[in-house]
């Protein structure tokens, strides 16, 4: 990998790890925030998405969704478990896009491709050149002992 590939996986994950960090902290220090209100105008699967709003699994939601993306922002900021982290956001915004398409258009100014679509192929990008060896911790965490023993661990966590 040149330098210049290197710098730009590096940049790519820091800001996109920090896009994620803020979103969930945010949400995390705000006991006022709900995922509730964005569930309930699912246009797409509403039925699963207003299930998913219900009383007695929007907490839940809410915990997991906060947490999620703070440790998502965390582990790519830090550069380790990048393709974990990766495929777990990439997850995160299919379940964020599909609420609020109503196919083709996911708002009023896009067609099929919103922001959401583009997070996933950078997270993508991420994922499948190994971005967290890229001034991360993916290399110090490949020397461990348990990194070691289970070296496909390594490669599926990183």
């Amino acid at each position: 990998m040149t330098k210049s590939q290197k710098s730009s996986l590096f940049i790519l994950r820091i800001v996109l790890g920090w896009l994620y960090f803020y979103a969930g902290i945010t949400k995390v220090l705000n006991p006022a925030w709900s995922a509730g209100g964005y569930l309930e105008k699912a246009k797409t699967f509403p039925d699963f998405y207003h299930w998913l709003a219900g009383p007695s699994i929007l907490p839940v939601i809410n915990f997991l969704n906060a947490w999620g993306l703070t440790l998502i922002g965390a582990a790519l900021i830090l550069g380790v478990f990048v393709r974990l982290s990766s495929f777990s956001a990439i997850i995160l915004m299919v379940l964020y896009y599909l609420p609020v398409l109503d196919f083709p258009y996911p708002n009023t100014n896009f067609f099929i491709v919103d922001e959401h679509i583009i997070f996933i192929g950078a997270l993508i990008v991420l994922a499948v050149f190994r971005a967290g060896r890229a001034w991360g911790l993916e290399n110090w965490c490949a020397n461990l002992p348990l990194c070691r023993k289970f070296p496909k661990l390594r490669e599926w966590l990183g």
